[in-house]
């Protein structure tokens, strides 16, 4: 046996160790759909804070498991699933939803490439919307979504009171409108600004973050 399979099966074994708690599994569960700030998670569990940051450590050593700042309020931080923690592994419950309505502030970058990645791998209709939006698509968006063959819908931003329907499930892509939308549940991406830098790599990274989700999610979704 070599180095590399002995290393693969002690991470296999210790993410297993760290799922067998229930309450980690059901965090993991949750993480599954989005991410979620430390405060978040407790509300939803009804655990004491001391306790979640025991089992936050332990499934961030098992590499199940990250967090970053917020670019809100640089206070608060969010945990999300590590990329490739579930592989060889089923994830949590799923939900069902008329329609997917991905938002963020403007309503101009994240949410609309998520909407047009969505409609690629579901047929569950979306739509996307802002808390505060621009007047046009960024044009970083615009390219990012026809170097990878995107199609993005010639529709302009759109007001998120004016696009929401009952049935919607609601996917915050930026930490401002999730932090301001606050209590009206759905789901949370904590997606980086690619406007902050307004480089192509900065859209690229972008679209390479949401796209993963969007497969990751899509097969969890059921028509409602």
């Amino acid at each position: 046996m070599n180095i590399e399979t002995v290393d693969g099966f002690r991470a296999r074994v210790a993410k297993h160790s760290a799922l067998a708690d229930p309450a980690r599994l059901r965090i993991v569960d949750l993480l599954t759909l989005g991410d979620f700030s430390p405060t978040e998670l407790q509300a939803e569990l009804g655990m004491p804070s001391n306790l979640l940051s025991h089992h936050l450590r332990t499934l961030e050593e098992a590499g199940l498991a990250t967090r970053h700042r917020s670019e809100a309020d640089r206070r608060r931080s969010y945990i999300r699933l590590a990329p490739g923690a579930l592989d060889g592994l089923i994830p949590g419950a799923g939900r069902a939803a008329r329609r997917v309505l991905f938002v963020c502030t403007r309503n101009s970058a994240r949410s609309q490439l998520a909407a047009a990645l969505w409609r690629q791998v579901s047929d569950i209709p979306s739509g996307s919307a802002g808390t505060h939006p621009a007047d046009r698509i960024a044009r970083g968006a615009i390219e990012v979504a026809r170097r990878h063959g995107t199609d993005l819908a010639d529709v302009p931003p759109r007001r998120l009171d004016l696009a929401a329907a009952e049935g919607d499930l609601m996917v915050t892509v930026c930490d401002n409108a999730h932090e301001e939308l606050a209590g009206l549940g759905g789901v949370h991406w904590s997606v980086p600004d690619p406007l902050r830098l307004g480089t192509g790599e900065a859209f690229e990274q972008a679209f390479s973050d949401i796209a993963r989700r969007i497969n990751d999610l899509a097969p969890r979704v059921l028509a409602a």
